[in-house]
């Protein structure tokens, strides 16, 4: 707009407040993913299981319907700690397959495109930038995670009673805290790829291996040295232990086993023990704060090019 004309004039509509300011990334990303047929179909598959869910405890409280398909009520799936914690296991690898395809192409269309200083040079720190990227997969994820889980969980308050509700109050924290530790931990892992790796489909095989070459080198120290510490370097074996724990269902001690030497002698009564539960939440926090630092390192308004 040239200056001489004088048709210059300051905004004077209403300003955003600066707490809400990042929530303007995933409004559009948002946007663009929805506007994907292929990721649109896949989150709506998503549903599929927690309708499903929604189902047996339905019938599990409807004893016309049950009388109707001729359902012993015995055999209906008990609604427990159990119930809910399959159903974020569930979820959550669904989840996985979600950031695995949204995730990688947040940061990297930015630093692709000299994309960073349109953003920085507004009242727009770096930290709100990373929240407002983070929060389109939090955003997404929760959608197909804790958000059903706790419907779940309220329909089956509901339906059982306020007895029910209360004794397993303890329940809706689980699946909230645990989906969340999940949701975070994709998030910061596929923002770190993504700042790093700016090819979509590298980017993707990487966030891949980020959990499948771990799972299998822990397993494969697991095998070798008969301990269970391979699990602290397996992000699946992280998230299900810790998901185990919230849940009451974690076990240190799996098992005895029966050992043979090459010289035939037996050694009866090896047992093979987790790693203390405290370990696994460590470990997690330690990867989320590395991947932190990789984006604080990479997320800057320019780059020197050696």
């Amino acid at each position: 707009m040239a200056v001489f004309e004088n048709s210059y004039r300051r905004y004077e509509g209403r300003l955003t407040p600066e707490w809400s300011r990042f929530l303007v990334l995933p409004r559009y990303a948002l946007r663009d993913v929805f506007g994907s047929k292929f990721l649109t179909a896949l989150f709506c598959l998503c549903f599929i299981y927690p309708l499903v869910a929604a189902i047996v405890i339905y019938l599990h409280h409807n004893a016309n319907a049950l009388a109707l398909m001729k359902i012993d009520v015995r055999e209906v799936l008990p609604i427990n700690a159990s119930f809910f914690q399959y159903f974020v296991e569930v979820q959550g690898w669904l989840a996985f397959v979600l950031a695995v395809l949204v995730g990688p192409v947040l940061v990297s269309r930015d630093l692709a495109n000299n994309g960073l200083p349109l953003y920085l040079c507004r009242p727009f720190s770096r930290a709100e930038y990373v929240l407002g990227k983070m929060a389109v997969l939090v955003i997404l994820l929760s959608l197909v995670t804790w958000v059903p889980g706790l419907v779940l969980f309220l329909l089956q308050a509901y339906l059982e009673g306020a007895r029910w509700l209360v004794s397993n109050l303890w329940l809706a924290g689980a699946i909230f805290v645990g989906s969340m530790t999940w949701i975070v931990l994709l998030a910061l892992l596929a923002l770190a790829v993504s700042a790093w790796v700016r090819w979509r489909v590298v980017a993707s095989g990487a966030l891949l291996g980020l959990f499948f070459i771990p799972s299998a080198f822990g397993e494969a120290i697991n095998g070798l040295f008969l301990t269970l510490l391979g699990h602290l370097i397996s992000p699946a074996a992280l998230i299900q232990n810790i998901w185990r724990g919230l849940f009451g269902t974690f076990t240190r001690e799996v098992g005895r086993f029966n050992i043979e030497d090459a010289w035939g002698n037996k050694f009866a009564g090896v047992v093979l023990r987790e790693p203390p539960l405290w370990a696994f939440w460590l470990v997690v926090a330690l990867i989320c704060l590395v991947c932190l630092l990789l984006l604080a390192r990479k997320v800057r308004a320019y780059e020197v090019v050696k």
